[in-house]
């Protein structure tokens, strides 16, 4: 199955988050059935990445939004982390300090956006100047409208300024789901550290951000910069799918690995001057040894 063409939002769509099953989970039942196609795009994914790093034609940027427990750190941990971590960067956007403050609210995110050769992942991202900046009435209306527009113009500038992919993906929990996350940190001794009073006090906001997640999702996905929704109840599943999107849109970029920038003629007569020269000493090692 096409994950790509099954989750993407469609452009000029407007969308209702209702109208998603968060709990699909495909053709497989359980992660022990998902097993083998987890593995393969995880392969496929580290393949892919290795050719991107050498073909330095192109950038990739990839957005993880979600409700707070939808697995933005989980995706970053299973997906990203089967590419080499030579090539990619992983910037998590806080709350602005007082300086990101004086300034747009694009002017940090820019530093981070990526190089050619180079993945770049936002968890959670510039997205967030209009959901929680919007959800907590931290601007006015009017300006946080304007920015959809400011977001688009801006990854239209990173797509046709320095052939920037950008892939965003929205991990789509159910509010249940979430809940029994925040269980699981409660009764997890490793996962305590995550626990904040805000996860259960952002919950009686739960539809302000789903009218704000659709707003995002409806007016910002473009051809070039898609947004895929997720369904994330089943952590292995959203891991299938967001790993099947990132390897086979790499795929389709059809990277190609640098030709050689030396004489490799030149190169194999100096190795095998050398080679013989070792061959030499090795025996004569030997013979001394005896």
């Amino acid at each position: 199955m096409d994950f790509r063409k099954k989750f993407v939002v469609t452009p000029g769509r407007r969308i209702r988050l209702k109208d998603f099953d968060a709990g699909y989970h495909g053709e497989h039942e359980t992660e022990a059935e998902a097993q083998q196609d987890i593995e393969r795009y995880k392969t496929k994914l580290e393949e892919m990445q290795r050719l991107f790093y050498g073909d330095r034609s192109r950038a990739l940027l990839i957005v993880l939004q979600g409700i707070d427990g939808a697995g933005k750190d989980g995706t970053c941990w299973h997906v990203v982390g089967a590419m080499n971590p030579q090539g990619v960067q992983v910037t998590g956007f806080k709350q602005p300090t007082p300086e990101e403050s004086a300034h747009d609210f694009l002017w940090r995110v820019h530093p981070h956006a990526p190089a050619k050769g180079e993945v770049a992942v936002f968890n959670r991202s510039h997205y967030e100047d209009v959901l929680v900046v919007r959800v907590h009435k931290l601007v006015p209306k009017p300006m946080w409208k304007k920015r959809y527009d400011l977001i688009n113009e801006f990854e239209q500038l990173l797509h046709s300024e320095n052939n920037t992919t950008i892939i965003k993906f929205f991990l789509s929990i159910s509010k249940d789901e979430q809940l029994a996350r925040f269980k699981q940190r409660l009764d997890d001794p490793q996962r305590q550290w995550k626990i904040s009073e805000t996860d259960y006090t952002e919950r009686s906001r739960w539809n302000d951000y789903e009218e704000a997640f659709e707003d995002a999702l409806s007016k910002c996905s473009k051809k070039h910069a898609p947004w895929y929704v997720i369904p994330s109840n089943h952590k292995w599943f959203r891991n299938l799918a967001v790993s099947q999107i990132i390897a086979d849109t790499m795929e389709d970029m059809h990277l190609q690995l640098p030709k050689p920038t030396v004489d490799l003629a030149q190169i194999r007569k100096l190795y095998d001057a050398d080679a013989k020269a070792a061959s030499k000493r090795s025996k004569a090692s030997k013979s001394a040894q005896r």
